[in-house]
C-alpha cells in the first residue's frame, strides 16, 4: 500500500503539470504573438511601398515604334521617336481615358507644344484594343485635347509597343527623353495636376532648358483647378478627399470618416457626385476594384458607383383618385 501510495503521490503532480501546460500553451502563444506584433508592424512600416514600373526606365534607349495618326494626321503612319531625331521628346501613353488623365494630358501638351520652337517634340499615344472605337472617341473629345499635339493610336493595342513593357495597371505613362534615351519616367495611377505636373515639368525643363513654369501660367491649368458648378467640381480637392478612403492601411473607422467627408462634399454638388460616380464606375468596369483600398473602401466605391454613377430613376406616381 505504501508503494502504491508513493507512486500515486509522484504521478499526481506530473499529471497536474501536464494538464496545466496544455491550458497555458494558447496563452503563452498569444503572449508571444503580442510581443512579436509591434516588431512585424514596424518592419511593415519600414518596408518601402511597391513601386510601379511602366515603359523604358531612365538611361535606357527609347525604341522607335509606329502609330496611326488621327485628327490632323489622320491616316498617316507616325513614329514620334524617329521624328524627334534625338531632340528632347515628351511621350504620353494614355492607358485609361477619364477626366483626370485627359486633363493632365491637355495641360502638359499645352506647355510642351508651346516649346516646339525650342525643338521640344511631343507625342501622345492612345492605347486601345479597338482602333476604330478609339478614333471615334478621340474625335468626340478633340475639344478637350491640345490641337497642336501630334496624336496617334498604337498599333500594339492596349499593350502598346511590344518593346516598351508598358504596365496596364497605370493610367498614364509619361516619358521624357533626349538623344534617344529616357531621362525621366512617370507611371501614374491617379493623375493629379498639383501632385504630378510640377515633377514632370521639372524633368521636361531639364532637357529642353528654360524655367519651370507655374501651373497658373499654363493654358488650361487654372480652369481645371477652379471649382465650377456648371463644368465640374474642383478635381484636386475631390481627389484629396477620395485618397484617404482608399489608403491600404486605413482602419474601417478611418474609411468611414473619409467616406463621410466625401459624401458631405458632394451632397450639394451634382457635378461632384457625377465625378465620384464616374471614378467608381471606371475602377469597377476596369476590373480593378480589388486594387483600391480595403474591403470597406471597396464597399463605398461600389455604393457610389450605383448611387452617383447614373441619374436616379423617378418613382412612378400613382394616378389621382386611388
Amino acid at each position: 500500500m505504501q508503494i502504491l501510495y508513493t507512486t500515486h503521490f509522484l504521478d499526481l503532480p506530473m499529471r497536474t503539470l501536464f494538464t496545466f501546460s496544455l491550458l497555458l500553451l494558447p496563452l503563452a502563444a498569444a503572449h508571444l504573438a503580442a510581443q512579436d506584433r509591434p516588431k512585424k508592424e514596424a518592419a511593415a512600416e519600414d518596408k518601402p511601398k511597391e513601386e510601379l514600373f511602366s515603359g523604358p526606365q531612365v538611361g535606357e534607349k527609347l525604341p522607335s515604334f509606329k502609330v496611326r495618326g488621327v485628327l490632323g494626321d489622320e491616316g498617316k503612319e507616325l513614329d514620334f521617336v524617329k521624328q524627334a531625331d534625338g531632340k528632347p521628346l515628351v511621350l504620353i501613353f494614355v492607358h485609361d481615358v477619364n477626366r483626370p488623365s485627359i486633363g493632365l494630358t491637355r495641360v502638359l501638351t499645352s506647355y510642351t507644344t508651346s516649346r516646339a520652337k525650342d525643338e521640344l517634340a511631343t507625342g501622345v499615344v492612345w492605347l486601345s484594343d479597338d482602333a476604330t472605337e478609339a478614333e471615334n472617341n478621340i474625335k468626340r473629345m478633340q475639344h478637350a485635347l491640345t490641337a497642336a499635339a501630334p496624336l496617334g493610336i498604337s498599333e500594339g493595342g492596349k499593350e502598346g509597343p511590344g518593346s516598351y513593357g508598358l504596365n496596364r495597371k497605370v493610367t498614364l505613362t509619361i516619358l521624357v527623353a533626349k538623344e534617344g534615351k529616357v531621362t525621366a519616367n512617370f507611371a501614374i495611377v491617379q493623375p493629379s495636376l498639383q501632385a504630378d505636373l510640377p515633377k514632370i515639368l521639372t524633368a521636361v525643363v531639364a532637357v529642353a532648358g528654360g524655367k519651370v513654369p507655374k501651373l497658373e501660367d499654363i493654358a488650361g491649368a487654372s480652369e481645371m483647378k477652379r471649382p465650377d458648378p456648371q463644368n465640374g467640381p474642383n478635381l484636386d480637392e475631390l481627389r484629396g478627399l477620395l485618397r484617404p478612403v482608399i489608403q491600404l492601411k486605413a482602419t474601417p473607422e478611418d474609411v468611414d470618416a473619409a467616406a463621410a467627408a466625401v459624401e458631405k462634399f458632394v451632397v450639394k454638388n451634382a457635378a461632384a457626385r457625377k465625378e465620384v460616380g464616374r471614378i467608381a464606375n471606371t475602377i469597377i468596369n476596369a476590373g480593378k476594384l480589388k486594387d483600391y483600398g480595403t474591403p470597406r473602401a471597396q464597399e463605398f466605391l461600389t455604393k457610389w458607383a450605383k448611387e452617383y454613377g447614373s441619374p436616379a430613376k423617378e418613382t412612378p406616381k400613382e394616378p389621382k383618385g386611388k
